[in-house]
């Protein structure tokens, strides 16, 4: 199983990271395919983008992955294996990862944490190549080594509901959005000790970062507004009004627009980060999740959970390009170099 590589995309909580560390090239770095946690399903979905259309929805070990990582190269896919619950209700604790082999499209292996811990949000460590996942139950973010299939640490995040993680470009700090504390933990990766705890509101949900890393964003989820957090200091720094509650957020890779996923108005509204007002809004299909920025910055991709759907929006022209059809409960993304 070749799992090391030389330059990936990833995105979790929206957030979209470069970076390049020592291995294995990819196969074909002229194409990529997009990948797509169903979690109605119970299935990871590998979809070829251009032709807009989900080419296998490969079986679970479990019930249910949020979200999808896939690894430098482009060869495997990483889902976390969360339950069957919302954050913070009722339900099964799920505890195991799932390793996916995307040319394959099979399951290769499933590790186990060893302990309930509601993993959720993978990503990569921009320079070390790391494999850090949120754990809700433990209050921490586990690292995960994918040479050795081994969790090497663990960090703790100074919260419960630790549900979404964003790293900076420079791999030095994390930040996560704590739910039900409405709060956002600032974590010194180096030390592994938590720096600040943000609070936001009464409930928050994703995050992410700007491309220069001077910012992070997390949307308050009881009130029409996103809270611009300043890295430097690590406090709210602005309040950013919107026309209604978001969800999963994404940086252009420009650094000129923030896209953000307005849950109940089946939108996705275009804020100028240069202002810190919205632009515009653009329709999509019902409750849309997360937002995948693609490499080239040409199109992002908007999961859109009700209406089993990923649409595909023209940075160009702001316009939605095409519907593709995936599984059910369409949530967590991420794109898959050289395939």
């Amino acid at each position: 199983m070749r799992i090391a590589g030389a330059l990936t995309f990833v995105v979790c909580a929206g957030v979209i990271l470069s970076f390049t560390f020592a291995g294995e090239p990819p196969s074909n770095s002229g194409k990529g395919l997009l990948l797509v946690a169903n979690k109605g399903d119970h299935t990871l979905g590998i979809v070829d983008p251009d032709a807009g259309q989900q080419l296998a929805a490969v079986a679970e070990p479990g019930i249910t992955g949020h979200e999808v990582i896939a690894s430098p190269d482009g060869l495997t896919a990483y889902v976390p294996i969360y339950g069957n619950s919302g954050v913070g209700k009722p339900g099964t604790d799920g505890q195991t990862l799932a390793v996916f082999d995307i040319p394959k499209r099979e399951l290769i292996y499933t590790f186990d944490f060893g302990k309930p811990a509601r993993p959720h949000c993978p990503v990569f460590g921009p320079r070390n190549g790391m494999l850090y996942i949120s754990s809700e139950l433990t209050e921490s973010i586990d690292v995960f080594d994918t040479r050795t299939l081994k969790v090497v640490g663990s960090i703790p995040t100074g919260q419960p509901e630790s549900h979404m993680v964003a790293i900076t470009h420079d791999g030095k700090r994390a930040y996560t959005a704590n739910v039900g504390p409405g709060t956002v933990s600032a974590i010194d990766l180096e030390t592994k000790k938590v720096l600040a705890i943000i609070p936001i509101s009464k409930m928050t949900q994703r995050i992410s970062i700007s491309t220069d890393d001077k910012f992070a964003f997390t949307a308050d989820q009881t009130a029409p507004k996103l809270a611009v957090i300043d890295t430097a200091a690590n406090t709210l720094k602005t309040w950013v009004d919107l026309p209604g509650i978001a969800y999963g957020t994404a940086p252009t890779l420009d650094g000129r627009w923030l896209l953000l996923a307005l849950i109940g108005m089946d939108k996705v509204g275009v804020v100028d980060l240069n202002t810190m007002k919205v632009e515009r809004t653009i329709d999509v299909p019902k409750a849309p999740q997360e937002i995948l920025v693609r490499p080239d910055n040409s199109v992002a991709y908007v999961s859109c959970d009700a209406s089993g759907k990923v649409a595909a929006i023209n940075l160009k022209t702001w316009k939605v390009d095409k519907l593709i059809s995936v599984g059910k409960g369409a949530d967590g993304l991420a794109w898959a170099v050289g395939n």
